[in-house]
């Protein structure tokens, strides 16, 4: 698959570059991007939800009425779960939600995620993108000019994390900012458009191993 490569004043160059077909080019595994969007939303679970139990909450544990004789049941403190003001009975608890996903897995899953972005013609190729200051407003023309200020989601990896850039970019609600280190499986299937920079292409593929 060849991608035009596009100047940061959306002019194409008319240069052309090919993308690897071990990267951008096999058969999505959608199981294998399922386990990782997991474990990465279960990642971001904070878990520190917690109720308390009868031997935590405040109340007296004086009997309240006599074992026997009153047509009841047996009552023995204010704390039973069974009266208002009582503990919870199998209450949540704080724990860690995340679980393992095996290297080669999360790796072909982001192979998996790339492939099917370019599958669907998601990817641009930009000239490398550069700013001398952090400003969001050299940023948001950049994006003018590439048409992509279309309020839609655009993903921009870089070859190397530019300050510029990731300041410029970060008061954009819909534009995300990443190395190819820092790429993962849940941000890819939740662009709408994947814009590599010609380092970023390259330290990607750099990245899997793929030799030219």
């Amino acid at each position: 698959m060849e991608l035009s490569v596009y100047s940061i004043k959306g002019v194409d160059t008319g240069r052309k570059v090919e993308l690897s077909d071990a990267i951008f080019g096999i058969e999505p595994n959608e199981h294998v991007m399922y386990l990782d969007v997991k474990q990465y939303l279960a990642n971001q679970r904070q878990g520190t939800h917690k109720a308390k139990q009868r031997n935590e909450v405040s109340g007296t544990t004086k009997k309240l009425k006599k074992q026997k004789g009153t047509g009841g049941a047996r009552a023995g403190s204010m704390k039973s779960p069974v009266f208002i003001g009582g503990g919870r009975v199998f209450g949540p608890e704080p724990r860690d939600y995340g679980f393992k996903v095996n290297k080669k897995t999360k790796r072909l899953a982001r192979l998996s995620a790339l492939s099917t972005l370019a599958k669907e013609g998601k990817i641009s190729l930009v000239e490398d993108l550069t700013l001398d200051t952090p400003k969001t407003k050299d940023f948001l023309n950049i994006l003018v000019d590439l048409k992509l200020n279309n309020g839609k989601k655009t993903l921009l990896v870089t070859a190397e994390a530019d300050k510029n850039v990731i300041l410029s970019a970060r008061n954009l609600q819909k534009i995300t900012v990443a190395t190819p280190v820092a790429l993962n499986t849940h941000d890819l299937l939740n662009t709408d458009t994947l814009l590599l920079s010609e380092n970023g292409l390259k330290s990607l593929e750099k990245f899997y191993n793929v030799v030219e």
